[in-house]
């Protein structure tokens, strides 16, 4: 079934606009929302100017695998401070901090890569996957709320079949924003509904299609071959669908998110990456491991619970918001 919208064609942006930072008036930026990378203890160190000695770079390390940045990430950083350090390059704990800012930010360049929506593709096709409870109907429902703001005609198919609340969801979401959603009745095929939705998207000329899928645990070998069912089933519309696979992770999950994310990258290739749930925690951290083990893009951040909190990724705001703001950039 399709619910019925009303959609104008439009011209369709080729990116997503850049978040300003700070935050306009009245809106809370990546400072305020995100948690500090850096243990209470070691902020405080730093502070006082310490003494700059192996012993506090330990502290560093122990503080950067304490916030999941993982071990082999920790590690290589550090390192690359000890060898600094001992050539005398740093005068203080500022410069000492400055230098960590920047080989964390060196680590999120090569995965700060905005989504761009190619408009050649008509639709351009999103599919999202991830495991269960990360906020992926709601991120889709973020998505739709940009993209339809940028002007961009979209449709949204609603494959997570298993949850009957998550049909519902999408739908809400579809009509606070007046965008299309194609459903069907639950447990119905998921890859069947996608078919029809890029069906439907196409004979509209719609610019996007956004297409959910039920979350599954990355062990759950029937789940995940349903994936690439899908995947191989849209290819039947159009060969180079989807042109997207968006993985959503939860930024809590911590080095669990490592092993998930190559899991379902074997079973379909992931092209981008949206982390969410980065308010108020400590551990986002795993950011950087991800980068450096899969230099998968990092499309988006989430960053709280209203529609505008869903930003396009920026390495250096996120570094600057977990470092001690009173050192921070």
């Amino acid at each position: 079934m399709v619910a019925q919208a009303d959609m104008q064609p439009v011209a369709a942006t080729d990116a997503p606009s850049t978040d300003p930072t700070p935050a306009a008036a009245g809106k809370l930026g990546w400072m305020q929302r995100i948690g500090k990378l850096l243990n209470t203890d070691v902020a405080e160190l730093l502070g006082r100017n310490p003494i700059l000695d192996d012993d506090l770079l330990d502290e560093i390390e122990t503080a950067l695998i304490s916030a999941d940045v993982g071990v082999t990430a920790s590690s290589d950083v550090v390192e690359a401070l000890r060898k600094r350090m001992k050539a005398r390059e740093f005068a203080d704990a500022r410069a000492l901090l400055e230098a960590l800012r920047a080989e964390l930010v060196s680590l999120l360049l090569p995965v700060t890569k905005p989504l761009l929506i190619d408009t050649s593709r008509k639709p351009f096709v999103i599919l999202t996957i991830g495991v269960n409870g990360v906020g992926k109907t709601t991120t889709i429902g973020k998505l739709a709320r940009r993209f339809k703001d940028e002007g961009c005609g979209l449709m949204l198919a609603a494959g997570d079949t298993f949850r009957a609340a998550a049909v519902a969801q999408l739908q809400a979401w579809g009509e606070r924003n007046g965008v299309a959603v194609v459903a069907q009745g639950q447990n119905a095929d998921a890859a069947s509904v996608a078919y029809d939705a890029l069906q439907a998207a196409k004979s509209r000329g719609t610019e996007v299609l956004i297409a959910d899928t039920a979350g599954r645990l990355h062990t759950q070998g029937g789940l995940m071959d349903e994936l690439a069912k899908v995947a191989r089933v849209l290819k039947k519309l159009d060969a180079d669908a989807p042109h997207e696979v968006l993985m959503v992770i939860d930024g809590t999950t911590g080095q669990n998110a490592i092993n998930q994310l190559r899991k379902f990258n074997e079973k379909i290739p992931v092209t981008g990456l949206v982390v969410t749930k980065l308010d108020g925690t400590a551990k986002g951290g795993v950011v950087f491991a991800l980068a450096r083990e899969f230099g998968i893009p990092i499309r988006f951040a989430g960053i709280g619970e209203r529609p505008e909190d869903l930003r396009v990724f920026d390495a250096e705001a996120f570094v600057d918001a977990m470092l001690p703001e009173s050192l921070g950039g």
